[in-house]
């Protein structure tokens, strides 16, 4: 492959695919494990792997393979099964504030723009 798909940005957003499952699956247990610091702690590791992916590829596609693999760990763990139970039940209004927060945080940095994005500045050095 040539251009700009090839294997190492391939592998790249796989990586953060496995990481936004990874991530999802703890901030789910941490939640409502340690209220209201899980859920600052969920928070602060979804903004952590969203940025990342932001960086590392330079583009918001990074940061939707995060976000990607996050949601569907969401949705995997609160489907509920054929039995009629969960596999993993939420107790509270935290897993709604985790989700929505998540969202903000994915949107926030899908569409920052980092310092070499930026264009230069019009002004003249002082001399």
């Amino acid at each position: 492959m040539t251009g700009a798909w090839n294997a190492g940005r391939i592998g790249a957003l796989l990586g953060l695919l496995a990481a936004g499952v990874v991530v999802g699956v703890a901030g789910w247990l941490v939640v409502d494990l340690w209220f209201p610091g899980g859920l600052a702690l969920a928070l602060l590791a979804l903004f952590g792997l969203f940025l990342g992916g932001r960086i590392a590829l330079g583009t918001g596609i990074g940061v939707g393979a995060a976000t990607g693999g996050w949601f569907l760990s969401y949705v995997i763990l609160g489907v509920p099964r054929p039995e009629g139970d969960f596999l993993l039940g939420s107790s509270g209004i935290s897993m709604y504030v985790y989700l929505l927060g998540g969202v903000v945080l994915a949107v926030m940095c899908a569409t920052m723009s980092l310092p070499e994005d930026r264009p230069l500045s019009a002004a003249r050095n002082a001399k």
